[in-house]
């Protein structure tokens, strides 16, 4: 299977895991939540979860992949701010927990350009 073929299998299993995560566990997920989001920190936990599940299943479906694909561009753009809090609550961790907080921030670039790229070339799929 040519590497343009797998780019949707692999994101949408990557988002597939991410999503099967914040059901299995969500109070790491919950801490990152920023308190400015109206309700509890669980609904939302378990909301982006239902969400990436949902994104995945579109991505891998040829039919709807170009649609789904946009969502996750938007979607991991949309998650951006609970990176940024996690960064900023982790500041005073050890220093791999931090490096790792940090580190997040700028791969949310690399997965939004994975997302939209997934999106052009399903087109006509």
């Amino acid at each position: 299977m040519p590497r343009s073929e797998r780019s949707p299998l692999l994101l949408a299993g990557l988002l597939a895991a991410a999503g099967v995560a914040h059901f299995a566990s969500p109070r790491k997920f919950d801490e990152t939540i920023p308190e400015a989001l109206p309700g509890k920190p669980r609904t939302w936990t378990y909301a982006s979860g239902a969400a990436e599940l949902a994104l995945a299943a579109g991505i891998a479906l040829p039919r709807t992949r170009k649609p789904a694909a946009l969502a996750a561009a938007a979607f991991f753009v949309g998650v951006f701010p609970a990176n940024v809090k996690m960064a900023v609550d982790w500041r005073h961790r050890p220093t791999p927990q931090k490096a790792a907080a940090i580190g997040r921030l700028p791969l949310q670039l690399p997965l939004v350009l994975w997302a939209r790229s997934v999106a052009r070339n399903g087109e006509g799929r």
